[in-house]
């Protein structure tokens, strides 16, 4: 068996087999009567690499490891101040829904924060999909997205159609922005292969906001709250959630705690006015709880 610190976080359905040395159908039949360890990723399954050694190494397994107080996932404007300003000491490894899901899979951190649209609205089926126990998602805002413009573009770009052909800041594969922009483009009969790409993929709002503002991109999928601090154009579209997916244990832990307490204050929603294209009326609520 390889060291733990060489093996990847996630199994496919084929490494699983050939480990189990069984057909990948009988992979797929196992996790369809949820008789092995799996989770499904925005509809790709993966298998935790720990709990399938764990599995078959049977009830002798090593128990699980310590969370580390990471916050991994979506970059949010509001959140990244307020981990700062309430002091909670909280890390975070921002890389995009999908990576922070990950990362709370393989336990390397301790929240995720995510916007996923499904059919139904945002992250819920996401979460649900992947069969975690001793988990709560919890309410972080509302928050209105739309095309970030630069001055010089603002004339030609009044919706998504008008992308054809545009300079467009594309967010990471895996995060929740591109999953929506995709999905807004496919509306259109559009495809990111119908844009011009401009530079690197811009992993944080403030680095969409960033390659509009300073003329490397005529738009991007951004935040109504970066828009006034750019000095951008903005179209709305849409209002999505944003939410953060909780540890159960972690989040009765001090640095969880301080950061849920401060957004009780008034310097949070002070802020949060300031920035603009936030809704807090159900900040801190839970919106789903496993089982």
């Amino acid at each position: 068996m390889p060291d733990n610190d060489n093996r990847p976080r996630f199994l496919t359905t084929k490494e699983v087999a050939e480990l189990l040395r069984v057909k990948e159908r009988k992979v797929y039949d196992l996790a369809a009567a949820d008789e092995i360890p799996h989770r499904r990723i925005t509809g790709k399954l993966l298998f935790p690499t720990d709990e399938i050694h764990a599995w078959i190494e049977g009830p002798q397994a090593q128990p699980r490891k310590a969370r580390p107080s990471v916050l991994a996932g979506s970059h949010d404007p509001l959140l990244d101040w307020a981990i700062r300003a309430s002091g909670c000491g909280l890390a975070t490894l921002c890389n995009g829904s999908r990576d922070g899901l990950e990362k709370f899979l393989s336990r390397d951190a301790a929240l995720a924060g995510i916007h996923l649209p499904d059919e139904t609205g945002w992250n819920l089926s996401a979460v649900r999909d992947l069969k975690l126990d001793d988990s709560v998602l919890i309410a972080w805002a509302v928050r209105k997205r739309g095309l970030l413009i630069s001055k010089d573009a603002v004339g030609g770009i009044r919706s998504i159609e008008d992308l054809k052909g545009k300079r467009v800041a594309l967010r990471q594969p895996g995060s929740g922005t591109s999953v929506l922009f995709s999905g807004l483009l496919a509306k259109t009969g559009l495809s990111e292969g119908d844009l011009a790409p401009a530079g690197d993929h811009a992993h944080t709002e403030h680095d969409a906001a960033a390659a509009v503002m300073t003329g490397e991109a005529d738009a991007a999928l951004g935040l109504e709250a970066l828009a006034g601090q750019f000095k951008l154009a903005f179209l709305p579209l849409t209002e999505e959630n944003f939410d953060l997916l909780i540890d159960r244990t972690s989040y009765f832990t001090e640095p969880v705690q301080r950061l849920l307490n401060f957004t009780r204050s008034k310097d949070f929603h002070d802020k949060a006015a300031a920035l603009g294209g936030y809704a807090l009326n159900d900040t801190g609520a839970v919106r789903w709880l496993s089982q």
